[in-house]
Protein backbone atom coordinates (compact mmCIF):
# COMPACT_ATOMS: atom_id res chain seq x y z
CA UNK A 1 0.00 0.00 0.00
CA UNK A 2 1.39 3.62 -0.66
CA UNK A 3 2.65 5.38 2.12
CA UNK A 4 0.02 8.40 4.10
CA UNK A 5 0.86 11.65 4.45
CA UNK A 6 3.86 11.87 7.21
CA UNK A 7 4.43 8.00 7.61
CA UNK A 8 7.57 6.40 7.26
CA UNK A 9 9.20 2.63 5.45
CA UNK A 10 12.12 0.83 6.03
CA UNK A 11 12.43 -1.66 3.33
CA UNK A 12 15.55 -4.31 2.82
CA UNK A 13 15.57 -7.99 0.80
CA UNK A 14 16.28 -11.10 2.91
CA UNK A 15 19.54 -12.80 2.88
CA UNK A 16 19.88 -16.39 3.58
CA UNK A 17 18.26 -17.25 6.63
CA UNK A 18 17.94 -13.30 7.67
CA UNK A 19 14.74 -12.25 7.08
CA UNK A 20 13.99 -8.79 5.08
CA UNK A 21 12.16 -6.45 6.24
CA UNK A 22 8.81 -3.72 5.06
CA UNK A 23 8.08 -1.86 8.29
CA UNK A 24 5.89 1.22 8.20
CA UNK A 25 5.95 3.61 10.83
CA UNK A 26 5.16 7.23 12.03
CA UNK A 27 1.27 6.90 12.24
CA UNK A 28 -1.10 6.18 15.12
CA UNK A 29 -2.68 3.40 12.29
CA UNK A 30 0.47 1.64 12.53
CA UNK A 31 0.90 1.56 16.53
CA UNK A 32 3.98 3.26 16.00
CA UNK A 33 4.15 6.98 16.33
CA UNK A 34 5.82 9.59 15.97
CA UNK A 35 5.92 11.35 19.63
CA UNK A 36 8.04 14.42 17.32
CA UNK A 37 9.15 15.22 14.18
CA UNK A 38 12.20 13.52 12.98
CA UNK A 39 15.46 15.31 13.29
CA UNK A 40 17.70 15.04 10.57
CA UNK A 41 21.08 16.03 11.24
CA UNK A 42 23.65 16.78 8.24
CA UNK A 43 27.00 15.97 9.25
CA UNK A 44 30.17 17.95 10.11
CA UNK A 45 31.97 19.51 6.95
CA UNK A 46 35.69 17.91 6.67
CA UNK A 47 37.34 20.72 5.29
CA UNK A 48 40.53 20.88 4.06
CA UNK A 49 42.21 24.19 4.84
CA UNK A 50 45.38 24.84 5.57
CA UNK A 51 47.49 27.75 7.61
CA UNK A 52 49.42 30.04 4.94
CA UNK A 53 53.13 30.25 6.14
CA UNK A 54 54.04 33.28 7.93
CA UNK A 55 51.20 35.38 7.22
CA UNK A 56 47.59 35.75 8.80
CA UNK A 57 44.72 33.71 8.00
CA UNK A 58 44.26 30.17 5.52
CA UNK A 59 44.27 28.86 2.12
CA UNK A 60 40.80 27.27 1.86
CA UNK A 61 40.50 23.75 0.25
CA UNK A 62 38.43 20.99 -0.64
CA UNK A 63 35.61 20.44 1.88
CA UNK A 64 33.64 17.39 1.96
CA UNK A 65 29.71 16.78 3.68
CA UNK A 66 30.05 13.69 6.16
CA UNK A 67 26.38 11.45 5.80
CA UNK A 68 23.10 12.41 7.25
CA UNK A 69 21.26 10.59 10.02
CA UNK A 70 17.67 10.84 10.92
CA UNK A 71 16.76 10.22 14.85
CA UNK A 72 13.11 9.03 15.37
CA UNK A 73 11.18 9.31 18.54
CA UNK A 74 8.68 6.53 18.86
CA UNK A 75 5.61 5.62 20.96
CA UNK A 76 5.39 1.58 20.51
CA UNK A 77 1.25 1.37 21.23
CA UNK A 78 -0.80 -1.63 22.09
CA UNK A 79 -3.09 0.30 24.46
CA UNK A 80 -6.39 -0.99 22.58
CA UNK A 81 -4.75 -4.23 21.61
CA UNK A 82 -6.04 -5.81 24.50
CA UNK A 83 -8.43 -5.73 27.11
CA UNK A 84 -6.52 -7.41 30.11
CA UNK A 85 -3.37 -5.50 31.37
CA UNK A 86 -1.34 -9.24 30.66
CA UNK A 87 -2.57 -9.28 27.37
CA UNK A 88 -1.62 -5.33 26.74
CA UNK A 89 1.99 -6.18 27.77
CA UNK A 90 1.99 -9.09 25.97
CA UNK A 91 1.22 -7.50 22.62
CA UNK A 92 3.80 -4.30 23.32
CA UNK A 93 6.34 -6.64 24.10
CA UNK A 94 5.80 -8.72 20.94
CA UNK A 95 5.34 -5.07 19.11
CA UNK A 96 8.86 -3.71 20.44
CA UNK A 97 10.86 -6.91 19.59
CA UNK A 98 9.08 -6.74 15.92
CA UNK A 99 10.75 -3.18 15.15
CA UNK A 100 13.97 -4.15 17.11
CA UNK A 101 13.88 -7.37 14.99
CA UNK A 102 13.73 -5.00 11.94
CA UNK A 103 16.07 -2.34 13.09
CA UNK A 104 18.61 -5.05 13.60
CA UNK A 105 18.85 -5.61 9.82
CA UNK A 106 21.08 -8.75 9.63
CA UNK A 107 20.45 -9.34 6.27
CA UNK A 108 21.71 -5.94 5.13
CA UNK A 109 24.42 -5.20 7.37
CA UNK A 110 25.88 -8.41 6.78
CA UNK A 111 26.62 -7.29 3.02
CA UNK A 112 29.40 -5.43 2.54
CA UNK A 113 28.21 -1.57 0.83
CA UNK A 114 24.53 -2.61 0.60
CA UNK A 115 22.09 0.15 2.23
CA UNK A 116 18.76 -0.22 2.95
CA UNK A 117 16.10 2.10 1.87
CA UNK A 118 13.75 4.24 3.85
CA UNK A 119 11.15 6.37 2.59
CA UNK A 120 8.41 8.68 3.24
CA UNK A 121 5.62 11.08 2.17
CA UNK A 122 5.98 14.66 3.15
CA UNK A 123 4.09 17.64 1.70
CA UNK A 124 2.35 14.68 -0.85
CA UNK A 125 5.96 13.95 -2.26
CA UNK A 126 7.67 10.87 -1.79
CA UNK A 127 11.13 11.13 -1.08
CA UNK A 128 13.86 8.00 -0.04
CA UNK A 129 17.00 7.92 1.71
CA UNK A 130 19.31 5.32 1.22
CA UNK A 131 21.89 3.39 4.46
CA UNK A 132 21.11 1.61 7.52
CA UNK A 133 19.25 1.51 10.68
CA UNK A 134 21.69 1.86 13.61
CA UNK A 135 20.69 3.10 17.16
CA UNK A 136 17.88 0.90 18.93
CA UNK A 137 16.72 2.04 22.72
CA UNK A 138 13.45 1.27 23.62
CA UNK A 139 12.53 3.21 27.07
CA UNK A 140 10.91 0.46 29.24
CA UNK A 141 9.27 1.72 31.81
CA UNK A 142 5.88 0.80 33.87
CA UNK A 143 3.93 1.93 30.73
CA UNK A 144 5.16 -0.89 28.93
CA UNK A 145 2.76 -3.07 31.52
CA UNK A 146 -0.21 -0.90 30.43
CA UNK A 147 0.52 -1.56 26.67
CA UNK A 148 3.13 1.75 25.90
CA UNK A 149 6.53 1.82 25.05
CA UNK A 150 8.82 4.93 24.01
CA UNK A 151 11.72 3.88 21.66
CA UNK A 152 14.58 6.71 19.69
CA UNK A 153 15.40 4.76 16.70
CA UNK A 154 18.09 6.33 14.22
CA UNK A 155 19.03 5.44 10.49
CA UNK A 156 22.47 6.52 9.16
CA UNK A 157 22.51 7.94 5.42
CA UNK A 158 25.05 6.55 3.02
CA UNK A 159 25.03 10.70 1.85
CA UNK A 160 23.23 13.94 2.82
CA UNK A 161 21.06 13.48 -0.09
CA UNK A 162 17.31 12.73 -1.01
CA UNK A 163 16.04 11.11 -3.36
CA UNK A 164 12.54 10.89 -5.79
CA UNK A 165 11.04 7.59 -4.90
CA UNK A 166 10.30 6.85 -8.69
CA UNK A 167 12.97 6.49 -10.77
CA UNK A 168 13.17 6.92 -14.26
CA UNK A 169 14.59 6.14 -17.21
CA UNK A 170 15.09 6.40 -21.21
CA UNK A 171 15.62 3.82 -24.06
CA UNK A 172 18.58 5.06 -26.33
CA UNK A 173 19.87 3.10 -29.63
CA UNK A 174 22.17 3.53 -31.92
CA UNK A 175 22.94 6.69 -33.90
CA UNK A 176 21.53 6.08 -37.22
CA UNK A 177 23.75 6.29 -40.68
CA UNK A 178 23.83 9.55 -42.30
CA UNK A 179 21.76 9.90 -45.14
CA UNK A 180 23.39 12.13 -47.88
CA UNK A 181 20.52 13.74 -49.47
CA UNK A 182 17.65 12.78 -51.13
CA UNK A 183 17.62 9.54 -53.51
CA UNK A 184 16.45 10.62 -57.33
CA UNK A 185 14.55 10.61 -59.77
CA UNK A 186 12.10 12.80 -57.35
CA UNK A 187 8.87 14.40 -58.39
CA UNK A 188 6.96 17.96 -58.06
CA UNK A 189 5.49 18.69 -55.40
CA UNK A 190 7.17 16.67 -53.00
CA UNK A 191 5.75 16.68 -49.81
CA UNK A 192 6.19 15.28 -46.09
CA UNK A 193 3.93 12.47 -44.16
CA UNK A 194 3.81 11.69 -40.43
CA UNK A 195 3.73 12.89 -36.92
CA UNK A 196 6.94 15.27 -35.42
CA UNK A 197 9.36 14.62 -33.66
CA UNK A 198 8.64 16.42 -29.63
CA UNK A 199 11.74 15.00 -28.28
CA UNK A 200 15.24 13.79 -29.59
CA UNK A 201 16.73 10.41 -29.06
CA UNK A 202 18.50 10.18 -25.87
CA UNK A 203 17.13 13.60 -23.91
CA UNK A 204 16.72 13.42 -20.39
CA UNK A 205 15.36 16.44 -17.77
CA UNK A 206 17.07 16.22 -14.81
CA UNK A 207 14.78 17.58 -11.81
CA UNK A 208 15.23 17.97 -8.46
CA UNK A 209 17.91 20.50 -6.73
CA UNK A 210 21.12 18.55 -7.01
CA UNK A 211 23.20 16.20 -9.27
CA UNK A 212 22.12 13.02 -9.40
CA UNK A 213 23.95 9.52 -10.47
CA UNK A 214 22.92 7.13 -13.62
CA UNK A 215 22.70 3.85 -13.83
CA UNK A 216 23.88 3.24 -17.57
CA UNK A 217 23.49 -0.58 -18.97
CA UNK A 218 23.99 -1.41 -22.58
CA UNK A 219 23.03 -3.90 -24.10
CA UNK A 220 24.62 -5.87 -26.93
CA UNK A 221 25.74 -6.91 -29.78
CA UNK A 222 28.09 -4.39 -29.53
CA UNK A 223 31.91 -3.72 -30.00
CA UNK A 224 33.87 -0.91 -28.15
CA UNK A 225 30.57 0.43 -26.22
CA UNK A 226 30.48 4.19 -25.62
CA UNK A 227 27.83 6.36 -23.65
CA UNK A 228 28.59 9.48 -24.00
CA UNK A 229 26.60 12.84 -22.48
CA UNK A 230 26.93 15.48 -25.26
CA UNK A 231 29.57 18.59 -23.93
CA UNK A 232 30.07 16.65 -20.53
CA UNK A 233 32.11 13.19 -20.30
CA UNK A 234 32.08 10.01 -22.38
CA UNK A 235 32.34 6.61 -20.96
CA UNK A 236 34.34 4.16 -22.98
CA UNK A 237 34.59 0.20 -22.66
CA UNK A 238 37.36 -2.06 -24.29
CA UNK A 239 34.85 -5.13 -24.58
CA UNK A 240 32.84 -7.02 -26.93
CA UNK A 241 29.05 -7.72 -25.82
CA UNK A 242 27.40 -10.40 -27.35
CA UNK A 243 23.49 -10.93 -28.56
CA UNK A 244 21.61 -11.49 -24.81
CA UNK A 245 24.86 -10.00 -23.33
CA UNK A 246 24.97 -6.47 -20.76
CA UNK A 247 27.49 -4.11 -18.79
CA UNK A 248 26.00 -2.19 -16.44
CA UNK A 249 27.75 0.92 -15.10
CA UNK A 250 26.65 1.86 -11.70
CA UNK A 251 28.42 5.05 -9.92
CA UNK A 252 26.01 5.47 -6.89
CA UNK A 253 28.37 5.54 -3.75
CA UNK A 254 26.91 2.59 -2.32
CA UNK A 255 27.80 0.51 -6.09
CA UNK A 256 30.64 1.94 -8.01
CA UNK A 257 30.30 -1.09 -9.89
CA UNK A 258 30.92 -2.01 -13.47
CA UNK A 259 28.98 -5.25 -13.84
CA UNK A 260 29.01 -7.45 -17.21
CA UNK A 261 25.74 -9.88 -16.79
CA UNK A 262 25.15 -8.42 -13.70
CA UNK A 263 28.30 -10.25 -11.88
CA UNK A 264 31.40 -9.90 -13.49
CA UNK A 265 33.27 -7.38 -12.36
CA UNK A 266 34.87 -5.50 -15.87
CA UNK A 267 36.26 -1.82 -14.24
CA UNK A 268 39.44 -3.08 -15.86
CA UNK A 269 37.57 -2.45 -19.40
CA UNK A 270 37.31 1.23 -18.85
CA UNK A 271 39.73 2.99 -20.99
CA UNK A 272 41.68 5.61 -19.09
CA UNK A 273 40.20 8.89 -20.95
CA UNK A 274 37.00 8.18 -19.01
CA UNK A 275 36.03 9.52 -16.33
CA UNK A 276 36.16 8.19 -12.45
CA UNK A 277 32.70 7.04 -11.96
CA UNK A 278 32.69 9.48 -8.92
CA UNK A 279 32.23 12.20 -11.65
CA UNK A 280 29.53 10.84 -13.62
CA UNK A 281 26.82 12.76 -11.86
CA UNK A 282 24.21 14.87 -13.73
CA UNK A 283 23.46 18.25 -13.19
CA UNK A 284 19.85 19.65 -12.70
CA UNK A 285 18.40 20.40 -16.28
CA UNK A 286 18.50 18.76 -19.80
CA UNK A 287 21.00 15.99 -20.74
CA UNK A 288 21.72 14.31 -24.33
CA UNK A 289 22.72 10.69 -24.58
CA UNK A 290 24.37 9.21 -27.34
CA UNK A 291 25.27 5.26 -27.56
CA UNK A 292 28.58 4.70 -29.76
CA UNK A 293 30.10 1.67 -30.85
CA UNK A 294 30.74 -1.02 -33.39
CA UNK A 295 27.08 -3.06 -34.19
CA UNK A 296 26.66 -4.07 -37.64
CA UNK A 297 22.86 -5.31 -36.54
CA UNK A 298 21.56 -1.66 -35.64
CA UNK A 299 20.14 -4.02 -32.52
CA UNK A 300 22.01 -2.65 -29.55
CA UNK A 301 20.38 0.03 -27.10
CA UNK A 302 21.65 1.52 -23.66
CA UNK A 303 18.97 2.46 -20.83
CA UNK A 304 19.85 4.97 -18.44
CA UNK A 305 18.43 5.11 -15.53
CA UNK A 306 18.19 7.85 -12.33
CA UNK A 307 16.36 9.39 -9.66
CA UNK A 308 15.78 12.87 -9.06
CA UNK A 309 18.14 14.33 -5.73
CA UNK A 310 17.24 17.02 -3.59
CA UNK A 311 19.07 19.17 -0.78
CA UNK A 312 16.18 18.35 1.66
CA UNK A 313 12.67 16.34 1.82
Amino acid sequence: MPLAEGEWNLTYSSNGIHPGADFTFGSIQSGYYLLDPPDIAYGDTDTGDTPLPREDGIRLGQDFRAQATITFEVGVDTVDDASTRLGRHEMNLGAVSAMAQVWDAEAVRRRFATPAVLSTVQGGRTRRFFGRPRKFAPAASKLTRQGYTPVVATFVCVDDTGYDDVEQSINVGMIPAPHRGLVGPLTTPLSMTGEGASKVPGEMHIGGTKPCWPVITIYGPISQPACEVVGRWKVSLNLTLGQGERVTIDPRPWARTVLRNGSANVAGSLYRGSPRLTDLRLPVGRQDFVLRGSDATGMSYMVVAWRDAYAYL
